[in-house]
């Protein structure tokens, strides 16, 4: 069986291709990759995490027990902890690299193995793709968990203590310990469950903490910080009002937010939010990198605020290599992976939740005047998304048609820009825009539209769906 790694590591579904065998040739693959492509500075070790997914903790410890075999020192999760946690791990470490056993926010029924470098950032396209090229080049080798512990091969150590301290010194903590906010936090019964109450505990916030339940069915959704996904939590906060509901997906590297009434923030809001608090509240500097299937408001912003704006593909690690060559003060993209300055080239959830949480302290007024102001400042912008299913070998031919015929002009403006290096998006004279991409893992296409209203926005992606039905 081929495996290939779409944009954050490899995701196959439980006990048809994600299997045992499958997940040892996988980690035998990366550790044969490893020992031929040594880095500087790096020890030969690995970090290993996991999910709350079903088998993620037996998966974990079958990779471990293949980078033993191996001579890698490994550092293997107790219990279910978020990626970043990991991806932190790694870099203070000083290891080679690290796995997480995790599916992100696919359905239940998936498991993957998300591949992280020595720098705590998901791997490059470049390793990923070396990893596939040492895929059976040899057989795989192991040592049984229990001897490899026994011999200190494997050390089994919580990496989120760390993490949760590097979170403390990268806001302002004490701000935040003493400003009475009332704070819930929509676990999606994924590995970030408690871990604002752990973080808050003893400061005088009052922390709610949603479908924070170990499910590995997670309560019949898919993991994803989606308003769909946000019925239950809305229907919470609508009966008991907070500041401010943060969600994290599956495995805590992405965030989405509710109002404290349960109306739907969008992740291009709480970006925009976060920039500018960055940039006004902290006096942030360096350049903004967002995918570019993200919000036009932060173009506005950014000419505003005189920031260099650096767009990327749709992938955190495209970002994560800009966050590498440094001055950034911020990485984001559409579905709420975010990155900070001073901290790891990686997503987490729970720092942009703790960012939120000093924004609010700061400013001392509601979510919802901050972005009725931003509103004000640089106009409503719209945004809607649709995933349609789609056969993997038309994608090219729709692609190509695209970007050879695209429209005259969307809704009642003419064409402005056509960008076509990650699918196709058309963008037109009065801000507004449409895009087309393939997802890197499914047979799905992603159509993406922006707009000053949801109307419009409706219409755009209308017309993206019957583009699709031009090949």
């Amino acid at each position: 069986m081929s495996i290939k790694f779409g944009t954050d590591g490899w995701r196959a579904i439980i006990a048809e291709d994600f299997t045992f065998a499958n997940v040892a040739r996988v980690a035998q693959a990366t550790a044969d990759y490893w020992s031929a492509n040594p880095v500087s500075g790096a020890e030969k070790k690995v970090v290993v995490g996991y999910d709350r997914r079903f088998l993620s903790k037996e998966f974990a410890a079958r990779a471990a027990e293949v980078f033993a075999g191996n001579g890698f020192y490994a550092t293997l999760t107790p219990e279910p902890s978020p990626t970043p946690s990991v991806s932190f791990a790694v870099k203070a470490q000083h290891a080679i690299g690290g796995v997480m056993i995790t599916a992100s926010h696919n359905p239940p029924i998936f498991n993957g193995f998300k591949l992280k470098s020595h720098y705590g950032g998901s791997s490059d396209p470049e390793a990923c793709k070396g990893v596939e090229g040492w895929l059976d080049k040899n057989p795989v080798r192991s040592v049984k968990l229990a001897e490899a512990i026994k011999s200190k091969q494997v050390v089994v150590k919580d990496v989120r203590p760390a993490h949760y301290a590097a979170l403390k010194r990268l806001v302002d903590f004490k701000l935040i310990a003493k400003s009475k906010l009332l704070f819930a936090h929509d676990a999606l019964f994924g590995v970030g469950a408690g871990c604002f109450e752990q973080l808050l505990a003893g400061t005088t916030c009052k922390v709610t903490t949603l479908n924070g339940a170990h499910d590995p069915l997670f309560g019949g959704i898919n993991p994803e910080p989606i308003e769909s996904n946000y019925g239950r939590s809305q229907a919470y906060l609508k009966k008991h009002p907070h500041d401010l509901c943060l969600v994290t997906d599956g495995d805590a590297d992405r965030v989405g937010g509710m109002d404290g009434r349960g109306n739907y923030l969008t992740t291009h809001t709480l970006i925009c939010l976060l920039l500018r608090h960055l940039f006004v509240n902290r006096h942030g500097r360096g350049r903004m990198i967002k995918a570019l299937t993200t919000t036009s408001m932060v173009d506005k912003m950014c000419e505003a605020y005189g920031i260099e704006l650096v767009e990327t593909g749709v992938g955190f690690k495209y970002i994560c290599a800009e966050m590498l060559k440094g001055n950034v003060l911020l990485g984001a993209e559409e579905s709420g992976g975010i990155g900070f300055p001073g901290h790891i080239p990686e997503r987490d959830g729970i720092a942009s939740g703790l960012m939120l949480l000093e924004m609010l302290a700061v400013e001392r007024t509601s979510v919802n005047k901050l972005v009725a102001h931003l509103e004000k400042q640089f106009g409503q912008h719209r945004y809607g998304r649709i995933d349609a299913h789609f056969p993997l070998e038309k994608r090219g031919a729709l692609m190509e048609f695209l970007k050879t015929n695209p429209p005259a002009k969307l809704l009642r403006s003419p064409l402005a820009d056509v960008k076509s290096y990650d699918g196709v998006k058309f963008i037109s004279q009065d801000g507004s825009w449409l895009m087309l991409r393939g997802s890197g893992t499914e047979p799905i296409l992603r159509i993406y539209a922006e707009a000053k209203s949801d109307a419009e926005a409706h219409k755009l992606l209308k017309l993206g769906v019957q583009l699709t039905t031009l090949v």
